[in-house]
């Protein structure tokens, strides 16, 4: 395996190699692991994102994984690095982390077989997918705020060639603490899946990523919190979050809300209505609802 990185170094980005502590540029400049500033380890043109792929995570919110994959696209502008502050902003709660693993394409990529797949990866990344969820009343179904605002996408810090996906372990840690903590035998699909599932209709380019999913436990973190994702044999994955500059403009748009469906979501569907009205039951329909169950909840209410 061999570990690239994208730093800025005397003012511009290179690509370096890794060699234990030391990152070495191709013209011999070198530079310390921990002193570097770092950028995400490629340029994407797309950044694509799965739903639910992780079992845990499908039992957290007692429903079920769809017959494939579902996506979401996040975009360029979201994109963020090792070290960078992720922005929460002002007038906003509900900002769970994701850790997951990144692919990142290599070849231009159209129509393969998942048996092809690995011949189109440059390598892997470690990236959180976070979740502004004050946004999901009105975003659900595109995630467009709810994943893809300001630097809700950091991937770093380096690109691993020649990594085994298969029984890897995955852990999201806040402040210390260990929140997530799973293996990549519990995904449905396994990366290769992914990409030839994606580059049937459409396109991948060479610094693509697709985001291959979270385990269960994601919570929303606070303005201070150090949110880091360890994979196994790809490193340490570490920002931290800080509070907007301004808050979300009042004049126009849909305002972050704090519903049952917001709130529920942030917190792992640990609410009254579990099991009866799930999270986007749209795009999963859970394995518990009936309609004599749903009568109930609307009754309820």
């Amino acid at each position: 395996m061999t570990e690239f990185r994208r730093i800025l170094l005397d003012g511009s980005a290179v690509q370096v190699e890794r060699h234990g502590d030391v990152l070495v540029a191709g013209d011999g400049r070198e530079v310390g692991v921990d002193e570097a500033h770092h950028l995400p380890p490629s340029i994407p043109r797309s950044i694509i994102a799965v739903h639910l792929n992780y079992a845990s995570r499908t039992e957290e919110f007692m429903t079920k994984l769809p017959a494939a994959p579902t996506y979401f696209q996040k975009p360029v502008t979201a994109l963020n690095s090792h070290g960078g502050a992720v922005v929460r902003p002002e007038g906003c709660k509900w900002l769970n982390f994701e850790g997951e693993i990144v692919i990142v394409i290599g070849r231009t990529t159209r129509n393969i077989a998942p048996s092809q797949a690995a011949d189109y990866i440059a390598g892997y990344s470690i990236g959180n997918d976070f979740g502004l969820h004050d946004f999901r009343d009105t975003d659900a179904g595109s995630m467009l705020r709810v994943k893809g605002s300001d630097t809700l996408a950091p991937v770093g810090p380096g690109l691993v060639t020649d990594w085994d996906f298969r029984g890897k372990r995955l852990r999201t840690i806040v402040n210390g603490e260990v929140r997530q903590d799973d293996t990549t035998d519990h995904m449905e699909w396994d990366m290769h899946y992914l990409v030839a599932d994606i580059a049937r209709t459409i396109t991948l380019q060479p610094g693509d990523m697709l985001f291959s999913g979270t385990p269960a436990f994601s919570r929303p973190v606070e303005p201070g919190d150090v949110v880091e994702v360890e994979v196994e044999g790809l490193g340490t994955l570490r920002n931290h979050v800080v509070t907007g500059p301004v808050p979300v403009r009042t004049d126009v748009g849909a305002q972050p809300t704090e519903s049952e469906e917001v709130v529920s979501t942030a917190l792992g569907g640990d609410w009254e209505f579990r099991g009866i009205r799930t999270p986007s039951r749209d795009l999963y329909p859970s394995t518990v609802v009936t309609n004599d169950v749903v009568t109930t909840a609307k009754e309820k209410k």
